[in-house]
C-alpha cells in the first residue's frame, strides 16, 4: 500500500474485521423490528423477494460504490471527498458529501441513543421478572411510565451516547474493532439461541406464513417503493459510516497458507448484505412466532419492540429469561449502530488535530445536548410541533428522508459519472470486466432514477398530516384466524 493511501486513524487487522463492523452498522434497529413487519405487511415471500433485488441493484452498488471512496481516500468522509476532488480534477464543493454525510449521521445519533436508552431499561425490566405474566394494561403502563419521566429517558440518552463514545475515543482497533469482535458474535449467537427458542413455539408456522407465503395481490407500487427504500437504508448508506469504515479497510489480507491477496470490495460488500439480511429474516422468525402463539397482533415501529413483545414474553415459559437475551441482543445491534455513525465526525475531528478522547468528548457531548431535545419529546415537550412533527419527528425525517437519500445520489454521482474511471476499476480491482460493466452501469443510471423516486415518495408522504400519535399502544388483540391482520398503528418512528 502506499504511503498517501494509508489510513491514519489505523486499519481493520482483516477483512473479516471489516465485514462485522459493516455489518454491525448496517444490524440495527430497523432489522428488529421494521424489515420483518414490512415483509408480512406488503405480500410475505413475494415482498422478500423483491427486496432481494432491491438490494441486488441498488443497496449492493451504492455501498460498494461508498467502501471504494472510502479505501480510495484513507480519511474521514469529508476529507476523503476533499482529496478525491483534487484527485480527480473537480470543484473542491463535492467535499460536501462527505460533510453532508458526516452530519446526517450525528443528526441520527443525537436521537438514535434515546433509543438506545429504552432498550437498557427493557433488559433490565425483562431480567428482574416485573413484567412477568402481566397484562396488556401493565405492560402498556411500564412504556407509558418510562416515556412520560423525563429524567428517566435523558438517564438512558446520557448512559448509550457514554457506551458509544468509550469505544470511540479508544481509536479504530483498540476500540471500535475490539468491541465488534465481542458484540457482533454475541449477536449472532444470541439470534441463534432464541431462533432455537422461537422453533419450539406453537407460533412458528403462522409466522413462517406471515413472512413467507407469496402473496402477490398483497404487492402493490408502493410495496416496491418500500422495498427499494429499505434496500438503501438498511444498509447504512449516505451516512458517511461505511465510507469511514471503508477507509480502515485493509487492500490486502494474508490467508492460513501465509500467502497475501488483495482484498475485493465486491465480494466483501456481498458478504455484508448477506448477513444484513439474514439478521432480518432471522429477527421475524424470532419475533413473530411470540407474537402470534399469544394471539396478538403484529404492529409496525416501537410498538411491536416495546409492547406487543413484552406482552407476549409476559406469558411464556421462561419468559423473563428468553425476553432479556432478546432485548440484549436489540442493545448489542443499536450499540455497534450507534457506534458506527459517531465515526466520521470524530476521525474529522482528529484530523483537524484533537486527539481521539477529545474529539469523541466533544462529539458525544454535542449530540447529547441536540438529543435532548429528541429525549423531551416524548413527555415535556410533545405538545410542541413544527410542520406537525416534535423535535424527534422533525430531525427524523430530515435526516431519514432528506439527507440520506440526497447523500447516496451524490456517492453514485460521484462514483459513476465524475471519478476518474482508471481510479475506479484499479480500486475496485473486480476480476471480470463484464461483473464491472454492469455494476457501472446500474450505478451510474439504476441507483439514482431509484434513489430520486423514493426520496420524492418519501418526502411526499412524510409532509402529509400525520395519522397516528408518535407513541405506541397497546396493538389489538386478534381472533387466530386473522393474526395476519394488521393492528392499531402505534406512529412513526
Amino acid at each position: 500500500m502506499s504511503k498517501d493511501n494509508t489510513p491514519i486513524h489505523g486499519i481493520w487487522t482483516s477483512r473479516w474485521v471489516f465485514i462485522l463492523a459493516a455489518a454491525g452498522s448496517a444490524i440495527g434497529l430497523g432489522n428488529i423490528w421494521k424489515f420483518p413487519y414490512m415483509t408480512g405487511a406488503n405480500g410475505g415471500g413475494a415482498f422478500v423477494m423483491v427486496y432481494l433485488v432491491c438490494i441486488a441493484c441498488v443497496g449492493m452498488p451504492i455501498m460498494i460504490a461508498e467502501v471504494m471512496l472510502g479505501r480510495r481516500g484513507g480519511m474521514s468522509p469529508v476529507n476523503s471527498m476533499r482529496k478525491l476532488a483534487r484527485e480527480n480534477g473537480v470543484s473542491s464543493r463535492w467535499t460536501g458529501v462527505g460533510a453532508l454525510g458526516a452530519l446526517s449521521g450525528f443528526l441520527l445519533l443525537s436521537f438514535y441513543t434515546v433509543i438506545g436508552g429504552w432498550t437498557l431499561f427493557y433488559v433490565w425490566e425483562m431480567a428482574s421478572g416485573a413484567l412477568h405474566q402481566a397484562s396488556a394494561s401493565e405492560v402498556q403502563g411500564v412504556f407509558d411510565g418510562i416515556m412520560a419521566n423525563p429524567w428517566l429517558v435523558l438517564a438512558g440518552h446520557t448512559t448509550f451516547m457514554v457506551m458509544t463514545m468509550v469505544v470511540i475515543g479508544r481509536g479504530v482497533v483498540r476500540g471500535i474493532e475490539a468491541s465488534v469482535r465481542i458484540l457482533m458474535p454475541l449477536l449472532f449467537l444470541l439470534l441463534l439461541v432464541l431462533f432455537g427458542y422461537a422453533l419450539t413455539s406453537d407460533g412458528f408456522g403462522a409466522a413462517l406464513r406471515y413472512l413467507f407465503a407469496v402473496d402477490v395481490s398483497r404487492l402493490t407500487g408502493m410495496s416496491v417503493l418500500a422495498a427499494v427504500g429499505h434496500a438503501f437504508f438498511t444498509l447504512s448508506i449516505g451516512l458517511g459510516a461505511i465510507m469511514a469504515y471503508g477507509a480502515y479497510m485493509p487492500r490486502n489480507t494474508v490467508d492460513g497458507k501465509g500467502v497475501r491477496k488483495p482484498v475485493s470490495i465486491g465480494s466483501t460488500v456481498l458478504t455484508v448484505g448477506v448477513l444484513d439480511t439474514v439478521v432480518a429474516l432471522m429477527a421475524g422468525m424470532v419475533i413473530f412466532p411470540v407474537v402470534f402463539a399469544n394471539g396478538l397482533a403484529p404492529s409496525e415501529g416501537p410498538g411491536l419492540l416495546f409492547v406487543t413483545l413484552p406482552l407476549a414474553f409476559a406469558e411464556v415459559p421462561l419468559g423473563a429469561l428468553f425476553g432479556s437475551l432478546f432485548f440484549i441482543l436489540v442493545v448489542c445491534a443499536a450499540w455497534t449502530s450507534s457506534i458506527s455513525i459517531a465515526e466520521p465526525p470524530v476521525a474529522w475531528l482528529v484530523e483537524k488535530g484533537f486527539s481521539r478522547p477529545q474529539a469523541a468528548v466533544l462529539v458525544g457531548l454535542l449530540a447529547w445536548t441536540l438529543g435532548i431535545g429528541s429525549a423531551l419529546s416524548f413527555n415535556v415537550l410533545s405538545d410542541y410541533t413544527l410542520f406537525g412533527k416534535t423535535f424527534f419527528g422533525l430531525v427524523d425525517f430530515v435526516t431519514i428522508n432528506i439527507m440520506l437519500p440526497v447523500g447516496g445520489l451524490l456517492i453514485a454521482i460521484f462514483a459513476g459519472w465524475v471519478m476518474k474511471e482508471t481510479h475506479v476499476r484499479k480500486e475496485l480491482a473486480m476480476k471480470r470486466f463484464g461483473v464491472y460493466l454492469v455494476w457501472r452501469a446500474v450505478l451510474r443510471v439504476v441507483v439514482p432514477l431509484a434513489l430520486g423516486t423514493v426520496f420524492v415518495f418519501s418526502l411526499w408522504q412524510g409532509l402529509k398530516p400525520a395519522a397516528a400519535p408518535e407513541s405506541p399502544t397497546v396493538p389489538v388483540e386478534v381472533p387466530a384466524a386473522d393474526q395476519g391482520a394488521e393492528s392499531v398503528p402505534p406512529g412513526k418512528l
